[in-house]
């Protein structure tokens, strides 16, 4: 599980550079891209962030109210490939982005005014050190209001971006990938439980949970009957 604690540490960096990722931002580039985002903001004072991932369950920094919120022309994708955290360059796994189109429900977090400079700190050495997203301003609106909020967009530039994937190219890969932070399909399966949790229906979030589950489930059939025959063998050689 990623922390706070090891964001802070410079762990997330640490991997990435262990492993080559072009295009890394150095500590000097995410100072930038944090301020250039922050000298955009439609307004000062506190500042929301939105989450439709694993922000959504697992934020690592300190926020003052958490509201449900639903962001239009966005909506949530896997489209990311990962070979770091839950995936291998052998196997790599997906992530979530935001992809132009329709509408997406997830979570806005507010950050106190004071704290703005040391929670994005973290917000930022969590999503931008490899570049894969792009930080934008968008409104969010909840049952209380319209809010602005920083969210995470893909960036389609980055090589890492897997473009729109068949069903069945995500299913394989959320079911088969894993890394230093764990399964791919925890990642998904996480997603959908906070999700239905606070009230918001993904149905295709679902339907790749019941996908994802069921080729699990081979796998362990296949492994069973290769255990078997291995067994029968061993019987009659001996």
């Amino acid at each position: 599980m990623l922390t706070r604690e090891l964001i802070r540490s410079g762990w997330v960096q640490r991997l990435v550079r262990a492993a080559g990722v072009p295009g890394a931002l150095d500590e000097q580039a995410l100072a930038a891209s944090r301020a250039a985002c922050l000298a955009a903001r439609p307004s000062t004072g506190d500042v929301w962030v939105f989450g439709y991932g694993s922000l959504m369950w697992n934020p690592c920094f300190n926020f003052v109210e958490r509201r449900v919120v639903r962001v239009f022309g966005w909506h949530r994708r896997f489209c990311l490939w990962t070979t770091l955290g839950r995936g291998t360059p052998e196997r790599p796994g997906l992530m979530l982005g935001l992809e132009c189109g329709g509408s997406c429900l997830g979570v806005a977090f507010r950050i106190a005014a004071a704290e703005v400079e040391s929670e994005l700190d973290i917000v930022w050495r969590r999503e931008m050190v490899t570049a894969a997203y792009r930080p934008i301003w968008v409104r969010a609106r909840s049952r209380e209001e319209s809010i602005w909020a920083i969210a995470f967009a893909i960036n389609r530039a980055h090589p890492r971006y897997a473009g729109r994937l068949s069903e069945a190219r995500i299913v394989e890969a959320l079911a088969t990938a894993s890394g230093p932070l764990g399964r791919c399909s925890d990642y998904l399966f996480e997603t959908l439980k906070h999700l239905e949790a606070l009230g918001i229906a993904d149905p295709h979030l679902r339907a790749l949970a019941r996908a994802v589950r069921a080729r699990q489930k081979s796998d362990v059939r296949a492994d069973e009957l290769t255990a078997i025959e291995a067994s029968e063998r061993d019987m009659v050689n001996s």
